[in-house]
């Protein structure tokens, strides 16, 4: 990449551009001359970094790669993070499901980083012209954002961690109330298959000399149906069927 040819930055610092791109964010410093190699606010789903210059001359004076009043143009780049930020906000407050977190997670992550980066940068440019007050402050602003940042993106990770727990739990009282439903049914029909079974042969249509019984027998066998039932409900329940075998 190369340096606006107007500028008359010492050739250690042109020296340190590679042929493709700006490279990474960073300060370079030489001769008391002080280049900030910045990348715009990320885009969602942009890959790609924009790189912005900003040349400090030893005197004091700001120029910028792009033209025009560079210091307002620096004040500018600082303003696209703080309102790429803003909108993140909004986004987190609309936030309901476990899907919007994680695609708010997914847009945070490269503005966050790219905070983090502008940051260091500015330290790093602070602590070369320790006595220029306007990097201060703007390297204090680059720490606001990258701190509200780094907040955003812990609340929205609870957020999310909390949603699928809640998620969780409420598929777990759901298993567990269908587990109870099958139990019941499970206990009812144990109850009555054997009075099932019982009626099933006495209502077939062959003769068993049991045709012309009283009334009394059909209660008799009713109530051993009932019994039987519930001696298979306890063996579903326990495993046992309450019968002790005598020992030999």
């Amino acid at each position: 990449m190369n340096l606006p040819a107007s500028w008359a930055v010492p050739e250690s610092i042109r020296n340190r551009f590679g042929q493709k791109s700006a490279g990474k964010q960073r300060a370079m410093v030489a001769d008391g001359h002080l280049l900030l190699v910045l990348h715009k606010a990320p885009q969602p789903g942009a890959r790609d970094r924009e790189a912005v210059l900003f040349w400090r001359r030893p005197e004091g004076g700001w120029e910028c790669g792009r033209g025009g009043v560079a210091f307002q143009l620096l004040t500018n780049h600082f303003q696209e993070y703080g309102k790429a930020e803003v909108q993140l906000r909004q986004q987190y407050e609309k936030a309901k499901t476990a899907e919007d977190y994680f695609r708010l997670l997914e847009a945070i992550a490269p503005l966050w980083r790219a905070a983090g980066n502008l940051h260091a940068t500015l330290q790093s440019a602070r602590e070369a012209v320790p006595g220029d007050r306007d990097l201060i402050d703007f390297r204090d602003w680059a720490y606001e954002i990258e701190r509200t940042l780094d907040l955003l993106v812990q609340n929205t990770k609870t957020a999310l961690d909390f949603k699928m727990a809640k998620q969780a739990e409420e598929q777990a009282r759901l298993s567990l109330e269908s587990v109870r439903a099958g139990n019941r049914l499970n206990l009812l029909a144990a109850i009555f298959f054997p009075l099932t079974a019982i009626s099933c042969v006495f209502g077939m249509n062959i003769p068993s000399g049991l045709e012309g019984s009283s009334p009394a027998f059909f209660w008799f066998v009713f109530a051993i149906g009932i019994v039987l039932g519930f001696s298979v409900k306890n063996w579903v329940q326990t495993g046992d069927l309450g019968v002790q075998l005598p020992l030999k």
